[in-house]
């Protein structure tokens, strides 16, 4: 049995019609689930930058990143497994709240370095940014009172130093 492993890919592609698509086509030939997505604008204009979280088997994934790497909009792809990376990752939280319980809420929204961003009557909307795990970590400490609304960007990442991230 081929043991599925979380891989962290980056990709450097033509700012171009249809790219996306073709991007995601090669990941669902493979059967790779994409956990994680983001995609924006590169330092230049004329190319975009693709950031994606899977998880699928070593073999199937040395196979799809040539596959990647040969397509033609695709400037550079690679996967970063393993790789000590800056990695961050925005959500935010709206929590359902009373009066007797918002104050627990802030002081746990505080440790974790959160910002309010919207307070109601009845709810307040956090903010949380950092790698996945410590948004992870916020989402277990709201489970007890109750989350109305989560929303996360995915992950964002950069390779340290002066090596190129894709």
């Amino acid at each position: 049995m081929k043991k599925a492993i979380k891989h962290t890919i980056s990709l450097l592609v033509s700012n171009k019609p249809g790219v996306l698509t073709r991007v995601a086509l090669v990941f669902a030939r493979r059967g790779f689930n994409i956990d994680s997505l983001v995609v924006s604008k590169a330092q230049t204009p004329a190319f975009s930058r693709m950031n994606i979280e899977a998880t699928g088997d070593e073999r199937t994934l040395s196979l799809m990143m040539a596959q990647l790497n040969r397509l033609v909009d695709v400037i550079r792809a690679v996967d970063h497994a393993g790789e000590d990376v800056v990695q961050r990752e925005l959500a935010l939280f709206k929590i359902k709240c009373t009066p007797r319980t918002r104050t627990e809420i802030l002081q746990m929204a505080d440790t974790f370095r959160g910002q309010t961003v919207d307070m109601g009557d009845d709810t307040v909307t956090l903010q949380i940014t950092g790698k996945s795990t410590k948004i992870e970590a916020f989402h277990t400490m709201m489970k007890p009172f109750e989350i109305m609304e989560l929303v996360r960007t995915g992950k964002v990442l950069m390779s340290r130093g002066r090596e190129s991230t894709a």
